[in-house]
C-alpha cells in the first residue's frame, strides 16, 4: 500500500461521512458505501488487526508499531467521518423525516437500487452457487422487512445487545443497522434521541457493545470474504436488493405513545405502514429524487474508481 497524504485522509472522511449518513437511515448500510467506495476489504481487515499482537504491542510501549499494525490513520479518518456524519445528520434527518418523508425515503430507494448494480458488478463469476446466494439474501432482508418490531428498552444489558447487533449489520452491505435498531424496538432512543442528546447514559453501552461486536464479527467477515469472495459478495447484494422492501417512499410511521424519563408522553417509531401514491405532482418529483439517489451512487463510484489506490 502506497504512503498516504493529505488528500488521501481527506478522502477517507468523506468516504466515512458517507457510511455516517446511511448508517442513520432505516433500510441503509454503512457497509454498502464501504463496499462502492472501495474501503470495505481494508475497514474489515483493519478492525481485525486488534488482536493479541496488538495488546502487546501497546502494554510494551511500541506505539509506532502498534499504529502500522492496526492501521491506525485509516481508521481515525473512517470513524471520524462516521462521527461527524452521525451527529451532523441525526438533527438534519430528524428534520426532513418530519416534513418531507417521501422525498427521503424515494432518494435512498434511487440509492439502493443502484448500490445492486455496483456492487453485482463486482462479482468475478456467476454460477449456480453463487445465484442461490444472491436469492437467499434477499429472501432474508425481505423476510427481516416483515418482522414485527419490539418494544423500546432501555436497560443497560439490552442496549448493550443493541450495540453488538446494529454494528455487526452496519458494517454488513445492504443490512441496515439503523433499520434492526427499528425491529429491536430502540430506534428513536439510540439513533434520534440520544445521538442528538449526547445521551451517555444510552450511547455508553450501546458503544461497548458495538466495540465489542465490531472486532469479533470483523475476523469471521474477513475469513468469509477472503476464502469464498463472488458468494460473499452475492448474498450481500441479495441484502441490498431485498432491502429495497423497507425503502417504499410512500410509507407512514406507525409510532406508540410512551411515558418519558420526564414523565410526559413521547411518540416512538415502532415500524413503517407502505401505502400507494395518489398525488401526481408528488409522484413526478418522487421519480426525480429517486433518480438523484441513483446518480449519486453513481458519481460515488466514479469518483471511488478514479481515487483508488494500487
Amino acid at each position: 500500500m502506497k504512503k498516504r497524504t493529505i488528500k488521501d485522509y481527506l478522502s477517507l472522511v468523506l468516504k466515512g461521512m458517507g457510511m455516517g449518513a446511511a448508517n442513520v437511515i432505516p433500510g441503509v448500510s454503512g457497509g454498502t458505501i464501504a463496499l462502492i467506495t472501495g474501503i470495505f476489504e481494508e475497514l474489515i481487515d483493519s478492525i481485525k488487526s486488534f488482536d493479541l499482537k496488538a495488546i502487546k504491542l501497546f502494554f510494551s510501549g511500541k506505539f509506532s508499531e502498534l499504529s502500522r499494525h492496526v492501521n491506525l490513520g485509516f481508521l481515525i479518518s473512517v470513524f471520524f467521518g462516521i462521527g461527524l456524519s452521525l451527529y451532523s445528520l441525526a438533527w438534519l434527518l430528524k428534520y426532513l423525516f418530519e416534513r418531507h418523508p417521501v422525498f427521503v425515503w424515494a432518494f435512498f430507494f434511487g440509492l439502493i437500487m443502484a448500490s445492486v448494480y455496483f456492487v453485482g458488478k463486482t462479482i468475478s463469476k456467476w454460477n449456480i452457487g453463487v445465484i442461490l446466494f444472491f436469492l437467499l439474501g434477499t429472501a432474508v432482508a425481505v423476510y427481516i422487512s416483515l418482522v414485527k418490531p419490539a418494544g423500546e428498552n432501555d436497560s443497560f444489558y439490552y442496549l448493550i445487545l443493541c450495540g453488538i447487533v446494529a454494528i455487526c449489520s452496519m458494517i454488513l452491505p445492504g443490512l441496515s443497522g439503523s433499520f434492526i435498531l427499528i425491529l429491536m424496538g430502540n430506534y428513536q432512543l439510540v439513533m434520534i434521541n440520544a445521538v442528538s442528546d449526547l445521551n451517555a447514559s444510552v450511547l455508553l453501552p450501546v458503544a461497548i457493545g458495538a466495540i465489542v461486536g465490531l472486532i469479533a464479527f470483523s475476523h469471521f467477515l474477513s475469513w468469509i470474504y477472503k476464502k469464498y469472495r463472488d458468494a460473499t459478495i452475492s448474498l450481500l447484494t441479495g441484502f441490498i436488493l431485498g432491502s429495497l422492501s423497507i425503502l417504499w417512499p410512500w410509507q407512514k410511521a406507525i409510532t406508540e405513545s410512551i411515558v418519558g424519563r420526564d414523565g410526559n408522553l413521547e411518540q416512538i417509531i415502532t415500524g413503517y405502514k407502505k401505502e400507494l401514491p395518489n398525488d401526481l405532482n408528488e409522484i413526478i418529483i418522487t421519480i426525480v429524487v429517486c433518480l438523484i439517489g441513483i446518480v449519486s451512487i453513481w458519481l460515488v463510484e466514479k469518483y471511488a474508481g478514479m481515487i483508488q489506490e494500487d
